[in-house]
Order: structure tokens, then sequence, then C-alpha cells
């Protein structure tokens, strides 16, 4: 890492990305990022086994969507290079599947020439941008070059929107996405819930996110349902991320309190 790339990164603060990869047991993250997600382990212990449950979904819902056809895929949030990159997953189904990565995270730029390495019979492309500002994105000139957005586009935003804590600003955001892209494409979507928590979960959850000891606002189930809205939503509908079609050895984590919801949708 260049001392102009450290110098645009922020260590002095947590940031998902580096959160995540943490939890996933990857070396790209800090001291203030290992210090908020030992935090949110301590108040919330399975926190780690679902962000793993996590990729491991957008693992299954990547081949569902290749498998069915799809091969543009739009990651918004994508985070840092772990096993099984969307690219990945997607490639091995259909060589020629193109994919645009999106964070705003600059030390995920840092590693982007390791996102980039895939099949040469596809394309792949990385932006530095914040899911907030949609239209940026998909006025960027590296998307275009990349994605024909005339043709169905599988959208990407797997543990992203609950980043956002804005209501409204959520539903816009993905409102947005789903104008830009025609018929036949596909939304997915994972998100932080507190559905599944006792009233004494949802009291610690609320006071640690009004202290600013976690930046995931959960969602209830009936919110991220309305983003689908005009959407076929794909079997088994909107589930726990381990409960979205599992492997026959999938790791189904159980958590009394926090969890997250996997669902995908298609847009007729």
């Amino acid at each position: 890492m260049s001392s102009t790339e450290h110098g645009r990164i922020d260590t002095s603060v947590p940031h998902p990305a580096r959160r995540y990869s943490y939890w996933l047991g990857g070396k790209d993250h800090f001291a203030a990022d290992r210090e908020s997600g030992d935090a949110i382990a301590a108040a919330f212990p399975a926190v780690v086994a679902l962000a793993r449950a996590n990729r491991a979904f957008l693992g299954r819902a990547v081949r569902f969507l290749a498998e069915s056809g799809v091969r543009q895929f739009l990651d918004l949030g994508t985070g840092l290079p772990a096993p099984d990159n969307t690219h990945e997953v997607a490639q091995r189904v259909a060589a020629e599947s193109r994919v645009v990565y999106v964070d705003n995270d600059p030390i995920v730029m840092v590693h982007a020439r390791a996102l980039l390495q895939g099949d040469p019979r596809g394309r792949t492309a990385y932006l530095e941008a914040d899911v907030r500002d949609p239209g940026a994105i998909l006025a960027h000139p590296s998307l275009h070059e990349t994605l024909d957005l005339a043709e169905p586009v599988a959208l990407l935003l797997v543990t992203t929107l609950h980043f956002v804590h804005d209501d409204a600003q959520v539903a816009a955001i993905v409102q947005h996405l789903l104008d830009a892209v025609p018929a036949g494409s596909y939304l997915v979507i994972t998100h932080g819930t507190m559905d599944f928590s006792t009233p004494e979960g949802v009291a610690a959850y609320e006071k640690m996110f009004a202290a600013g000891g976690t930046d995931v606002r959960a969602r209830p189930k009936a919110t991220i349902e309305q983003y689908f809205a005009g959407l076929e939503i794909v079997e088994p509908g909107i589930v726990p991320v381990g409960d979205w079609r599992p492997d026959a050895s999938a790791d189904r984590p159980v958590s009394a309190d926090l969890q997250i919801y996997g669902v995908v949708g298609r847009k007729p």
C-alpha cells in the first residue's frame, strides 16, 4: 500500500468492509475495526457466524442467478476480496459473466487488482463510490464499459443497506437502481434484523445503536419486503440467510438476537 493510498484511509474509524473482513478471518483491518468487531460480537455473539453465513448466501445466490441465465452483476458494497467473490462464482457457471464492484472504502481500491482477475472471456470492473449516490454509480463510464443496462442485471446489495440509516433514503436508492435495469433483472438483498430477538435484546441493540456502538440499522421483515414491491420474490422468500436454499452441508446459525434476512426478487 503506498503512502498516498494509506493517507486516504482513516484507520482510527472502523469501517464495515474491514470489520467484515475481520469477522471472516481476513487480514485487511486495523485496531479500530477489530475493537468495533469485538464489541459487537460481545453484545451479539452470533454475529461472526452470521457474517460467514451471509457470505455463503452470496455464493448460493450468485450461483442461482448465473444458472438462471443472468450474465451481468452489479455488486454494491462488495467489501474486501475473500474466497468466492461474485465474479469467481458467476464465471464458474458462465465464463462470459460481467461484474462491476462498488465500494466506498479506499482500502478496497488497493485490493481491486485482486478483484479484477477474472476469466478473460468475461469482464470485471471496480468503482470507488457510495451507494447513497446511485445516480453517480449508474452514470459512471466504467459501468457502461462493462455492463449493458439494456440487458438484465443482478443488483447485489448484500449487507449494504443497513448502513444507510434513513428509511426513505434506502427505499429511494433501491427504486433508483431498479428503474435503471430492464425486465428480467434481479434484486438481491441481505439485511440485519432484530425480528427474532427478545424485548431485552432489542433494548440492548437500540441502546448500542444510539450510542454509536454499531452502525447497523436493523429493520423488520415488513420494511425489507417493501423494497421488493412489484417484483417476483424467489422461493423461499424473505428468510434468514442460512435458510435460503442451503447446501446440504451449510452452516445454519441460530441466533436469539441479531439475524440477517436474505431475499432475491425478479423484475417482471
